[in-house]
C-alpha cells in the first residue's frame, strides 16, 4: 500500500494513484498519477501531452470503468504537473415534483 502523509486535510500519496482524466463529452481521455487530494482539489502528474485539449471542465476518473469521478477544472499547468479543482454539482440536482395545488382528490 502506498504512504500516505495527511496535512490540512489534503492527503499526499508516496507512489501516487493511477487515475485518468477525460472531456465532458468523451472524445479524449489521458492517464496520470493523483499525487495529493483533498476535498476541494488535487495534484496530478500527467503522463501524455495535453496541448490542444479543452480543460476548462472536465471528469477525473478513479476507476478505469468510469464509475467513480469528479467534474474538475484546471487550476495550474507547471510541466507535467497540473492542479486542479473539483466543481461542487450538489446545487444541480433535479427537484421533486410539486404538489399538485388541488389539495385533495375528488370524491367519485
Amino acid at each position: 500500500m502506498a504512504e500516505e502523509a495527511v496535512t490540512n486535510g489534503r492527503v499526499t500519496f508516496g507512489r501516487g494513484y493511477n487515475v485518468w482524466i477525460m472531456a465532458i463529452d468523451g472524445t479524449w481521455r489521458r492517464s496520470c498519477v493523483l499525487k495529493a487530494v483533498s476535498s476541494h482539489d488535487a495534484e496530478l502528474i500527467l503522463e501524455s501531452s495535453i496541448e490542444g485539449l479543452n480543460l476548462k471542465e472536465f471528469f477525473l476518473l478513479l476507476s478505469s470503468t468510469g464509475l467513480a469521478y469528479r467534474r474538475c477544472e484546471l487550476v495550474k499547468v507547471n510541466g507535467a504537473q497540473i492542479d486542479i479543482r473539483f466543481l461542487n454539482t450538489k446545487g444541480n440536482k433535479k427537484k421533486s415534483p410539486a404538489k399538485s395545488d388541488h389539495g385533495d382528490m375528488a370524491d367519485a
